[in-house]
C-alpha cells in the first residue's frame, strides 16, 4: 500500500506537466548551445575544413531524443481517454514524430558510420511516412473544428502560403535538376508538404486561438514552422561541400520540442477540463 502511493506520489511529481515543459526547454536550449559553441568547422590534416564527428554525432543525438519524446508524449495522449481535439489526431501526430526520429536514426547512421551521402535511403520511406502522417492529424484536427475564420485571418494565411510557396520555389530553382525521376520527385514531396504543413499550421494556429487548447495547438504551428525553417535550410545548402551540423539545423530539434510541448499542454489541459466537469457533477 505504502510503496503504491510512494510510486504514484513519486509519478506524479517527477513527470508532472511543469516538469515535462521544462525539461523540453531545457533540451532546446541545450541543443542550441551545442550549435552554437561547437559548429564551427576546423581544418583536418588534409587541409580541408570540416566537422568533428563527434559534434556530428552530438547533433543527431539532440534531434533524435527530441522527436523520441515527442512521439511518447503524442501516443500518451492517443491513449487517453479525455483528450479534447481527438485521439486519432495524436495516434497520426505520434506515429509521424515515430517515424521521423527513425528516419533520423537511418540517416545519421548512414553519414556517420557508413560514411555515405546518397541522394536516396531507407530513410527516406519513413521520412516521407512522417509527412504523411503530421499532414493527415493535422487535418483531422482542423476537419475536427468548425473553422470560421475572420477575412484578415484568412489574409494571413494566404500570406504566408505565398510566402512560403515562393520561397520554396525560389531555393529548389537554386538547385541542379536531379537526373534521377525518384530523387526530383522526393525533393518536389517534400517541398510541397512543408509548404502544405505551413498552411495548415497557420490553419490550425488562427483556429484555435483563445479556445481551450489554444497554448498547445500554438506549439504545434510553431514546431510546424521550424520544420519548415530547418528542411528550407537543407535544401539550399545542398551540395558537393555540404556537411552536417550546420546551426539552422537546430531547428530540427526546435521541431521535436515543441511537437512535445503541444502533446503535454494539450493532455493537462485536457485534465484539468475532465476535473472541472466531475466537479460540476458532483456538486
Amino acid at each position: 500500500m505504502n510503496n503504491s502511493y510512494e510510486n504514484s506520489f513519486l509519478s506524479k511529481s517527477i513527470f508532472n506537466t511543469q516538469n515535462i515543459v521544462l525539461a523540453n526547454i531545457g533540451w532546446a536550449v541545450l541543443a542550441l548551445l551545442y550549435f552554437l559553441l561547437f559548429s564551427a568547422k576546423v581544418p583536418g590534416a588534409d587541409g580541408i575544413e570540416s566537422r568533428a564527428e563527434w559534434y556530428v554525432i552530438g547533433t543527431n543525438i539532440f534531434e533524435a531524443l527530441a522527436y523520441l519524446g515527442a512521439s511518447i508524449l503524442c501516443l500518451r495522449n492517443w491513449l487517453s481517454q479525455q483528450i479534447v481535439s481527438g485521439r486519432n489526431v495524436w495516434l497520426l501526430i505520434g506515429l509521424g514524430m515515430l517515424s521521423y526520429f527513425i528516419g533520423g536514426i537511418i540517416f545519421g547512421y548512414t553519414e556517420i558510420v557508413l560514411k555515405d551521402e546518397p541522394d536516396v535511403s531507407v530513410g527516406d520511406i519513413f521520412f516521407v511516412l512522417s509527412y504523411l502522417l503530421l499532414g493527415a492529424g493535422m487535418i483531422l484536427a482542423v476537419a475536427s473544428r468548425r473553422i470560421n475564420l475572420e477575412k484578415w485571418q484568412w489574409l494571413i494565411v494566404l500570406a504566408i502560403a505565398v510566402f512560403g510557396s515562393l520561397l520554396a520555389w525560389w531555393i529548389s530553382m537554386q538547385q541542379e535538376i536531379p537526373s534521377e525521376l525518384l530523387v526530383a520527385i522526393l525533393n518536389w514531396f517534400y517541398v510541397v508538404s512543408d509548404v502544405v504543413l505551413l498552411i495548415i499550421a497557420t490553419t490550425l494556429l488562427l483556429a484555435f486561438w483563445g479556445g481551450r487548447v489554444s497554448q498547445s495547438w500554438r506549439m504545434i504551428a510553431a514546431a510546424a514552422f521550424s520544420l519548415y525553417i530547418a528542411d528550407m535550410w537543407f535544401k539550399y545548402a545542398q551540395g558537393p561541400n555540404y556537411q552536417s551540423g550546420e546551426i539552422l539545423e537546430v531547428f530540427w530539434v526546435f521541431s521535436g520540442v515543441l511537437f512535445g510541448m503541444g502533446a503535454v499542454l494539450e493532455y493537462d489541459a485536457s485534465l484539468r477540463r475532465t476535473r472541472r466537469t466531475s466537479g460540476r457533477k458532483r456538486a
